[in-house]
């Protein structure tokens, strides 16, 4: 034990959390262009047609600030709001039918926030009707949402249910109320136990609990029992990750200070003891900060190595085109980034002038191709094999020479591994594959830490 705090303490740094690579910041934007964006979608989406495409929706509205959230938001209690967003969420979609111009099979749809259920079931209901009209539904397609157990009516669950959703992720973070009163997000026992017996009624397969260690004021009590309450309620999934503390990006974090933080040996006491009891119950390890039960989609996908990693998180699955439609949202065509303006009223603007409302971007070179497959490998399989020829092998397994000493990896000409206990800095050892970062001459802060 004494030897993985010294271990904590040596790795806990700013890290990337590698749901993408290059990461955004690292992204050429300047070299980036729509005509190239949509070239390399189309490129992709024709070769990859039959496994078909996911979709992401943001939707960022929100009555209140939830003042830990690194999400783009708007808060408002306006849901008049709710039907001039979904038109242009739709006007975006139809542009990108026009411009790939193939017949539209999906495999995914998510939506994530913001608040999905700040909209009104029937909106909601026109939303995925509107995606869905023309489009041909893959036989096994997975349809996700997140919810704020406060505001989640069993309307909401009937309506997305009909329309073939079955996975419900609920965002609690923590019960204590010392806590939820700092950091602005109130939802009580009561109201997830009526949102999981709803949904249970109903029909959903899979449900999962996102919480957060090192929020303000958390102590080992509270977290301890946040977990207990949690597992009472007996959740397909866990999310137990890292508060980000990121001010500089957004402010609303700056309500409190470092000082209100766990820190140091503090936080990871928190990490270790949320990681246990998780484990002691029965759920598996799926990856960085996970957890599922073993007869859970998201586990078997870590067992049959076909677990993916993308803007969302870990994923059972891969699909080689993700569109993200709404402010904020990025998409992915495996070689190429793209992410819409941030700004609702630009948004619309851009969508009224018939452009679509992307503003950034990156295009990725061969290199960047073959160094994100190796970080998608070791943070979906913990494994990476090195591919034969590639001019960064070398340097990288100089890199990890240091991991290795550590215990953390284990190493040869051909195979890096992470080992059991390197399983939980799986940040950091994608650091040393991450070429653009560390060929960086950042002084700024970029990351939140790793653990």
């Amino acid at each position: 034990m004494e030897q993985n705090n010294s271990l904590i303490a040596k790795y806990n740094v700013a890290a990337p959390r590698y749901t993408s690579y290059p990461t955004v910041p690292f992204w050429e934007s300047d070299n980036f262009n729509q005509t190239a964006w949509i070239g390399r979608l189309k490129t992709t989406y024709t070769a990859s047609k039959k496994e078909g495409m996911s979709l992401y929706v943001h939707l960022p509205f929100c009555e209140s600030l939830c003042t830990y959230c690194g999400c783009n938001t708007r808060i408002t209690k306006n849901h008049a709001v709710e039907t001039p967003y979904i038109d242009y969420i739709l006007q975006e979609w139809r542009m990108y039918k026009a411009l790939i111009d193939d017949d539209i099979v999906i495999r995914e749809i998510h939506l994530g926030g913001g608040t999905p259920t700040f909209f009104e079931p029937q909106n909601l209901q026109r939303l995925i009707l509107g995606l869905l009209d023309g489009a041909t539904v893959k036989e096994g397609a997975s349809f996700s949402f997140e919810a704020h157990p406060a505001n989640t009516s069993k309307e909401h669950l009937q309506v997305l249910f009909d329309l073939n959703f079955r996975r419900l992720s609920l965002g609690i973070q923590d019960f204590d109320p010392r806590v939820q009163h700092i950091i602005n997000r109130h939802q009580s026992v009561e109201d997830v136990v009526r949102v999981m017996d709803d949904a249970r009624e109903i029909g959903y397969t899979s449900i999962n609990f996102d919480l957060i260690y090192g929020l303000p004021l958390q102590t080992r009590q509270t977290v301890a029992d946040t977990i207990a309450k949690s597992l009472r309620m007996s959740p397909d999934r866990i999310s137990f990750y890292s508060y980000a503390h990121v001010p500089w990006v957004k402010p609303g974090q700056r309500r409190f200070t470092e000082d209100d933080l766990p820190a140091g040996e503090e936080k990871l006491a928190l990490y270790r003891l949320g990681k246990q009891m998780i484990e002691e119950e029965g759920y598996r390890d799926v990856g960085m900060d996970h957890f599922a039960k073993p007869d859970d989609e998201l586990f078997k996908a870590a067992l049959m190595g076909s677990l993916h990693r993308n803007f969302m998180g870990y994923a059972d699955r891969y699909t080689p085109v993700l569109i993200g439609l709404g402010v904020s949202s990025i998409s992915d065509a495996w070689s190429s980034f793209a992410q819409n303006v941030k700004k609702v009223e630009l948004y619309y603007k851009m969508l009224d002038e018939g452009i679509l409302p992307v503003v950034k971007g990156h295009l990725l070179n061969e290199e960047d191709q073959v160094l994100r497959r190796y970080i998608l490998d070791m943070m979906c399989k913990g494994k990476v094999v090195l591919k034969a020829g590639f001019p960064l092998n070398d340097l990288i397994v100089r890199r990890v020479q240091p991991l290795v000493a550590d215990g953390l990896v284990e190493c040869n000409e051909e195979v890096i591994s992470a080992t059991s206990v390197g399983k939980s800095f799986l940040r950091n050892i994608c650091m040393a594959f991450d070429q653009r970062l560390q060929l960086s001459k950042e002084s700024e802060p970029l990351f939140s830490q790793a653990i």
